[in-house]
């Protein structure tokens, strides 16, 4: 797992003299945040159960999952900045709370 940290890390968008700049519609609290929160805690979630129903322990569901959950997460800012549009540590952000929530959720309703 560790490789996966690094590569996302490595993805990131150091030094890009080309970069677009943040926009004043890249607010914290926007429907694009709460799309982000959203989709990462139902990833986060059902892919957690995915790999419990696929014999993995609870720790290494959790740990699977969140990887997971942030790949895409980056995959899709990098996506965005290959768009043109502007690679958001915002929406990482609210990518990184929403795997947090759908692990709070999965830990309460799952047995």
């Amino acid at each position: 797992m560790e490789w996966l940290l690094v590569f996302s890390l490595g993805a990131a968008p150091f030094g890009r003299a080309s970069a677009p700049s943040p926009t004043p519609e890249d607010r914290w609290f926007a429907v694009d945040k709460a799309k982000h929160v959203a989709v990462s805690a139902a990833l986060q979630s059902a892919s957690h159960r995915v790999l419990r129903a696929n014999g993995h322990d609870y720790r290494s569901a959790s740990w699977n999952a969140a990887a997971l959950t942030m790949t895409v997460g980056v995959g899709k800012e990098l996506w965005d900045r290959h768009r043109g549009r502007v690679f958001s540590w915002k929406d990482l952000g609210a990518d990184a709370a929403g795997g947090a929530v759908g692990a709070v959720l999965i830990r309460q309703l799952a047995p």
